[in-house]
């Protein structure tokens, strides 16, 4: 609901004057600052300054690349990693941003190292090895603005080590399944190591696990549309259905809701049984696209209809129980 709107039909509806509605406007506290601003805006500005000073450095490295030699450029990506740090331990205040630059650092030093010395790694190494190096640094700062893209960086090392042991494409041979199992329980073991439970010992963060959910549902969800396409339907399909299934059952538990993950986790599984059913109803095709594609709608609103009230029930008991809304 709008509530600048609902003052002005109820200012409409009791016909009150001007002075009167400027007064239930401040009674609304329609013109304070709102709750939260002034402890998270700086915050919020100080991350968005790390994560673009640290990008412009980055660039700027590459953009004067003749300028330097490779130990220059060494030592300015070390000291990329190394400064924040220690500004970090001057200036507690600033830890979180400057954390984070050093984080950024960690693997722009890592992409030039492979670049100059030509090691063979495949890029998941790469990925693999930062997560593993800033691991220590995210349980030292205890903070969603390290642990969220340290997901991004675990999770893309997941997805990219199962892309290089397939034969570096994007296929589902039933063959294969067991690499994209391997790379699935990845994902959603970051996903467990981030969740309520475990977070007296890691100290993250709802942010944080709302991106290691979404990047595993979008890791699972995309292999298992890739699987019901195939000539013959891949396993993966069902697996990806039991996953997201059992991930779905777990963020529904009052220890572990999140309505973000919950939700991400519901339109993932909703995604798969869409596509389940298109496969149904347009393998065996015999010409009425209408219908079908009525029913298709039907079904998505349906399922789309459900799996609302269902969170929004759910929401509504924990709170009721003290849960975590």
């Amino acid at each position: 609901m709008n509530l600048r709107l609902a003052l002005y039909e109820l200012a409409e509806r009791h016909h009150l004057d001007a002075r009167s509605s400027q007064r239930l406007q401040q009674l609304a506290g329609l013109h304070e600052e709102p709750a939260g601003v002034s402890r998270w805006m700086p915050l919020a500005t100080a991350v968005l300054a790390a994560v673009l000073g640290g990008l412009g450095l980055v660039f700027w490295v590459a953009a004067n690349w003749q300028d330097f030699g490779r130990a220059g450029r060494f030592l300015l990506l070390q000291a990329f990693v190394v400064l924040p740090l220690l500004g970090a331990l001057w200036k507690p205040a600033a830890r979180a941003p400057l954390a984070l630059l050093s984080l950024l650092g960690i693997g722009a030093l890592f992409a030039y190292f492979g670049q100059t010395y030509q090691t063979g790694a495949d890029p998941w190494q790469l990925f693999g090895l930062w997560a593993a190096l800033a691991l220590p640094l995210c349980l030292a700062l205890r903070s969603d603005v390290l642990w969220a893209p340290w997901a991004l960086v675990s999770v893309t090392a997941a997805s990219l080590w199962v892309h290089a042991h397939i034969g570096h494409r994007w296929s589902t041979e039933p063959q294969d399944l067991g690499l994209h199992a391997v790379g699935w329980g990845w994902a959603l073991a970051v996903v467990a190591g981030l969740s309520p439970p475990l977070q007296r010992y890691s100290g993250a963060g709802p942010w944080a696990l709302r991106t290691a959910v979404t990047l595993a549902v979008a890791m699972i969800t995309t292999t298992g549309i890739i699987g019901v396409f195939r000539d013959t339907v891949a396993p993966h399909y069902l697996l990806a259905l039991l996953l997201l299934l059992a991930a779905g059952v777990a963020l529904a538990q009052a220890r572990s809701f999140d309505i973000f993950g919950l939700s991400a986790t519901a339109l993932g599984l909703n995604t798969l049984l869409f596509a389940g059913l298109v496969r149904l109803l347009f393998r065996h095709h015999r010409g009425d696209a209408i219908g079908e594609l009525l029913i298709l709608g039907l079904t998505a609103a349906g399922l789309l209809a459900a799996t609302v009230q269902v969170v929004l029930k759910l929401a509504r008991q924990h709170a009721q129980r003290g849960g975590r809304p």
